[in-house]
């Protein structure tokens, strides 16, 4: 451990993290290093906040995104003019924010419409067989539709117990994350690989990483839910059916299709912009110009469009009992489209930073790749993230290994990337899109769920050295 700590630092992945690094070669100057504050303000508003003001943060969260937010604006604006400023905001809100909130809405809403009820009750085995069946799920349907179609489920047979937090959050680990890691349908990184040449079922190559992952973290997870259980039993807890594992009930059972229909759209968004009928004359998207050179494609309107269709159906024909008895509500995507929007207006300027300084880094290394590509995706956006040090890869003048649009990428870099991409959107709440949106059912559910950094000592005590060991036997 102590040798791999060493190579690390002496090959300057930890330096990637010194703001001095980032202003010595000259891409960008120390302002724009600051104005990476707001972001970090708002950051450590979700993380303090619930902790201290629990009320306030509850009902002043619009306020506290939009002071953060302003207060990124107007030195952006003063600094790059108001022009700028304002295509900056309209370019991350309709071609970032917006497909990924739809994305969020449609697979909330079809998943809140399918019930699953019997005899299983929440033993450590039960458990574990659970969480690897929505791990592998997640490359079928996406960590968001996984997460939100199997949370539920879970959470129900397990409200007999009242040692349960350790459930959800070894969920958000599996299935909410790396689960998403063998399709471009599984995580959106992958699926931007997959719209710059690198081949759909090339992601297979991580299924040593995600098996190997996956060993090691359920036996962690049983030995731990374990204990918990006995303790449960030892209190006088026990579920209240009859007959454990006997009998599965799943109603809503036809929003399947609802789910088909939005994994579908998620496919054509990938698949559309690569045909010339979406393409004008100079190589970029035909669709709606909203100002300067901000245009919502023909093919994001399609994605959006589906899904929205796929959510009205889903009500449309689906009993409302079964929303009541899944305690269905609005306040968990409320709660995600509001801090979400504040997250990707004021990350911009690390973004930025990013890929002005990505490729004079001096990251070759597949080990280096996957540790500053996941740490980076564990605090902004895993997509953006992945697309710069791919780009990077890309552009370091291999002659050997997987041809796509950005250069030849060797294959262990390629797996470095997307593996970082995809694994440590785990580390925080905010690093994926669903883990915030489980944490949010969890907690309307009456599970106490750990704050943002309770979370950072599950995720640092227990993936950090899951990936070390990653790193140990894959990457070096």
């Amino acid at each position: 451990m102590e040798k791999l700590m060493t190579v690390l630092e002496s090959q300057g992945v930890f330096g990637l993290f010194n703001p001095a690094a980032w202003t010595a070669g000259g891409h960008i100057g120390a302002a724009s290093v600051w104005l990476c504050l707001p972001f970090a303000g708002l950051l450590l508003c979700i993380a303090v906040l619930p902790l201290v003001k629990a009320e306030w943060w509850e009902a002043h969260q619009p306020h506290a995104v939009v002071f953060w937010s302003l207060l990124f604006l107007f030195p952006f604006a003063a600094l790059k003019g108001v022009g700028t400023a304002a295509e900056t905001v309209l370019e991350c809100i309709v071609n970032d924010y917006l497909t990924f909130i739809v994305l969020l809405f449609g697979l909330f809403c079809v998943s809140g419409n399918i019930t699953m009820s019997g005899d299983l009750a929440g033993s450590p085995r039960i458990n574990v067989g659970l969480l690897a069946l929505g791990t592998l799920l997640s490359s079928l349907i996406g960590t968001t539709g996984a997460s939100m179609l199997m949370i539920r489920p879970i959470i129900k047979m397990n409200s007999w117990r009242h040692k349960k937090r350790h459930i959800i959050v070894f969920f958000i680990f599996m299935v909410s994350n790396m689960g998403g890691c063998l399709t471009p349908i599984g995580d959106p990184p992958l699926l931007m690989g997959f719209m710059r040449g690198v081949p759909f079922l090339w992601s297979l190559h991580l299924l040593p990483l995600l098996i190997f992952n996956l060993i090691v973290l359920l036996f962690v997870f049983y030995w731990i839910d374990m204990r918990a259980y006995r303790t449960d039993i030892a209190r006088g807890l026990k579920p209240d059916i009859k007959k454990p594992g006997t009998e599965i009930e799943i109603r809503g059972s036809h929003n399947l299709i609802y789910i088909a229909m939005i994994v579908a759209a998620v496919i054509l968004s990938g698949a559309l912009p690569g045909l010339s009928a979406f393409q004008n004359e100079e190589g970029g998207l035909r669709g709606i110009r909203i100002f300067g050179e901000v245009v919502l494609s023909f093919s994001s309107l399609i994605e959006i469009g589906i899904i929205l269709l796929a959510a009205w159906l889903s009500f449309r024909t689906t009993d409302g009992a079964i929303r009541r008895e899944n305690h269905f509500t609005w306040s968990a995507i409320k709660e995600v489209a509001v801090l979400f929007v504040g997250i990707f207006i004021t990350m911009q300027p690390a973004l930025m930073l990013l890929k002005a300084n990505g490729a004079s880094l001096g990251l070759t290394e597949p080990y280096q790749l996957f540790w500053v590509t996941g740490m980076l995706s564990s605090f902004l956006d895993n997509t953006p993230t992945y697309l710069v040090f791919l780009t990077t890869a890309g552009a370091l003048g291999f002659t050997e290994g997987m041809v796509t649009a950005l250069g030849v990428v060797p294959v262990k870099l390629l797996t470095a990337i997307s593996a970082g991409a995809v694994f440590m959107g785990a580390n925080t709440y905010i690093g994926n899109a669903p883990n915030f949106m489980v944490k949010s059912i969890a907690d309307e559910n009456g599970i106490r769920m750990p704050s943002f950094f309770g979370y950072l000592v599950w995720s640092f005590g227990i993936l950090v050295p899951v990936f070390l060991l990653d790193t140990l036997v894959f990457f070096l």
